[in-house]
């Protein structure tokens, strides 16, 4: 897992996002954090097993959420102003089963960014550093 550098900024989070919301009962209370230097946005993520499709695998709907909140996000990192994006498109990769119960890295990074609209990418990693979804 990436350890969080101290010099990295903390994301906003709101009341009940599904993601990062604080009251939300239900929700994965996720932490996101901006290293500036690599224009990447860092979140931490442990998965319990409410959130597993098969005995001890990750869903895929809770890792295409996941990244694409912290891909959508990245285009707030180094930003005075933190803006609002919506997804148009998400397309996925499933590289390998992604385990519940393990500390994963989620990354997420901007390809292209436009006045209006940008292009976004994301890794989910596992701690040795390999990618499970993309």
């Amino acid at each position: 897992m990436t350890e969080i550098s101290p010099d990295w900024k903390s994301q906003n989070t709101s009341r009940m996002c599904f993601i990062c919301g604080r009251d939300n009962p239900v929700g994965l209370h996720l932490h996101f954090y901006e290293d500036a230097a690599s224009g990447q946005l860092v979140t931490p993520v442990t998965l319990s097993d409410e959130y597993q499709s098969y005995p001890g695998v990750a869903h895929g709907g809770i890792l295409a959420t996941i990244l694409d909140e912290v891909s959508g996000r990245a285009l707030n990192v180094g930003q005075e102003d933190e803006q609002f994006w919506v997804t148009a498109k998400l397309e996925m990769r499933y590289r390998k089963p992604t385990p519940t119960g393990v500390p994963l890295t989620a990354v997420g990074w901007v390809t292209r960014r436009r006045e209006r609209t940008a292009e976004v990418a994301g890794e989910i990693r596992l701690p040795d550093g390999s990618v499970t979804a993309e």
